[in-house]
């Protein structure tokens, strides 16, 4: 039994997804329906939501201003936006869900079957919320912090302590700075898509490399990196990486 909230300002789109919610989502007992971000905030304590489907784009108040105004986040949050290629990106960096309207019912089962593995870690899910907040207001990238949820549980990471990333089939070794390493269960696309806005470079199908750790690259086709590892360079980036380690 999950008690859901429903916050968005278009009375369409949250009838559409109350309809959705209804026909395919048996799990979800409970639904209330908010349409400002305000009413929310005192809907939320009242309520006492196990789930919030909460729009990014509201006037006067914004889905991440709500949350920045809530003190004690013991929810679970599935943003739902029309398209917002920051606000997405910023939801990805802090390993969040989050749905694109208009919504898909396979793709609302999903985002609700992660929700029901993800109910017994809610408070660092909540963790997550404010390193989502955090990342939107950050002036640098490195003032972001990266959410890893890996083989020791969740773990926040500055862009300055990543060194590199080398895929393993559907997992992801994280080499960090001090000697430290993560395994994540997500693959190397999946960061791929988020970092290489941030400094890092595809330089072969199992390795991501933060660009401020490459020290030099050699003529046989090798990075030589500032921790003194070797890291190969597919042949054919190679005359791409060349090209940008020249910019």
């Amino acid at each position: 039994m999950i008690k859901a909230l429903i916050i968005d300002d278009e009375e369409k789109a949250v009838n559409i997804l109350h309809s959705l919610i209804v026909k395919n989502i048996p799990e979800i007992t409970n639904i209330e329906k908010v349409y400002n971000a305000m009413d929310a905030f005192y809907t939320i304590r009242d309520f006492k939501p196990d789930l919030v489907f909460l729009d990014i784009q509201m006037p006067f108040l914004n889905g991440f201003d709500l949350l920045n105004k809530i003190e004690n986040i013991n929810f679970d949050v599935i943003f739902t936006t029309a398209f917002n290629q920051y606000a997405i990106k910023a939801i990805r960096f802090s390993a969040l869900d989050y749905l694109l309207k208009p919504i898909d019912i396979a793709e609302l089962r999903s985002a609700v079957d992660r929700h029901l593995e993800r109910r017994t870690s809610i408070s660092q899910t909540g963790l997550q919320y404010k390193n989502l907040v955090n990342n939107l207001s950050a002036k640098s990238d490195g003032q972001f912090s990266l959410a890893i949820n890996g083989s020791q549980g969740m773990q926040f990471l500055t862009i300055n302590e990543i060194i590199r990333l080398e895929g393993d089939r559907n997992y992801t070794n994280f080499v960090l700075t001090n000697n430290r390493k993560i395994l994540s269960s997500k693959t190397l696309k999946e960061y791929e898509e988020i970092l290489v806005e941030k400094g890092f470079l595809r330089v072969h199908k199992s390795h991501l490399v933060n660009r401020s750790f490459i020290s030099s690259i050699s003529n046989d086709g090798n990075l030589n990196l500032k921790d003194d590892s070797l890291i190969e360079v597919s042949r054919r980036r190679m005359a791409e990486i060349r090209r940008m380690l020249t910019q």
